[in-house]
C-alpha cells in the first residue's frame, strides 16, 4: 500500500516557514552614479560585486531598515526609473526630510493627501495638501524624492501602528531617534493622564512603557 500526502494536508501539518522580505531590486542606467547617490544619503553599502560577464550587483540598506535595495548591471530587464512608490517609514516626517535636504536629496515638501492616492501621483498632478496631516495622524503624512533615474521613494510618517501590523510580543527600535520620538509622545500623553488624575503619577516609568508598547503594537493606548 502506498502512502500519499496531498499538498493541502502537508501544508496544514507543517509549521509556517518564515519568508523574510529582505531586498528589492530597482532599475538604474548608470550603476556608479546610483552608487554615489545612495551613498550620499548615508545608506549602508552592503555589497558591490562585479563579475567577468558584466553582471554586477550593488546593495544598500537605509538606516534602521530590515530591507535593502539592490541595483546593478544585467540584474533586471525593467526600464530604468520605473520603480515608484517605494516606502520609507519614518517616525518624524519633518526630521527625516531635514536629513535628506542636508544630504542634497531632491525631497518634496511635507504633504498629506487631499484625495485618496494622491501620494502616489506626481506633484504636478495635484491632490497634495501642504503640511503634515492634522494632528500628525499616523500613516497620513508624506514626502517624496527621486534618484537620478527617476525611481521614486515615498516617506510615510507612522507613529501608531494599526492592530496586527507588528508582533505584539516584540517592541524594538532601530535608532535612538525613533525611541526618543516614542518617549516624547509618551511624555505628552502622560501629562494629560496626570491632569485627569489630579496628581503626579509615581509609576510613570510603567505608564511610559505600557504606552510605548501599546502604540507600537496597535493596542489601545493607556488613559
Amino acid at each position: 500500500m502506498s502512502a500519499e500526502i496531498s499538498g493541502s494536508a502537508n501544508t496544514n501539518s507543517t509549521a509556517q516557514v518564515d519568508l523574510k522580505f529582505e531586498a528589492v531590486v530597482i532599475p538604474v542606467s548608470d550603476v556608479d552614479r546610483s552608487k554615489k547617490f545612495y551613498s550620499n544619503l548615508g545608506w549602508r553599502l552592503d555589497a558591490d560585486f562585479p563579475f567577468d560577464n558584466g553582471f554586477r550587483v550593488v546593495q544598500f540598506t537605509p538606516p534602521g531598515s530590515g530591507c535593502s535595495v539592490q541595483f546593478g548591471a544585467k540584474i533586471t530587464p525593467v526600464a530604468p526609473g520605473s520603480a515608484h512608490g517605494l516606502y520609507l517609514i519614518v517616525s518624524d516626517i519633518e526630521a527625516a526630510r531635514d536629513q535628506l535636504i542636508i544630504r542634497d536629496a531632491p525631497v518634496s515638501e511635507v504633504f498629506h493627501p487631499a484625495k485618496p492616492g494622491a501620494q502616489f501621483q506626481p506633484e504636478s498632478v495635484g491632490g497634495r495638501a501642504a503640511g503634515p496631516a492634522p494632528n500628525h495622524a499616523s500613516y497620513s503624512s508624506f514626502a517624496t524624492f527621486s534618484d537620478p533615474d527617476g525611481n521614486t521613494w515615498l516617506l510615510q510618517e507612522v507613529t501608531t501602528r494599526l492592530p496586527g501590523r507588528v508582533d505584539s510580543a516584540t517592541t524594538s527600535f532601530t535608532s535612538a531617534t525613533d525611541l526618543a520620538g516614542a518617549l516624547r509622545r509618551a511624555e505628552a500623553a502622560h501629562g494629560e493622564h496626570e491632569k485627569r488624575i489630579g496628581h503626579a503619577d509615581p509609576n510613570w516609568p510603567d505608564w511610559y512603557a505600557n504606552y510605548i508598547v501599546a502604540e507600537q503594537s496597535g493596542k489601545p493606548l493607556p488613559q
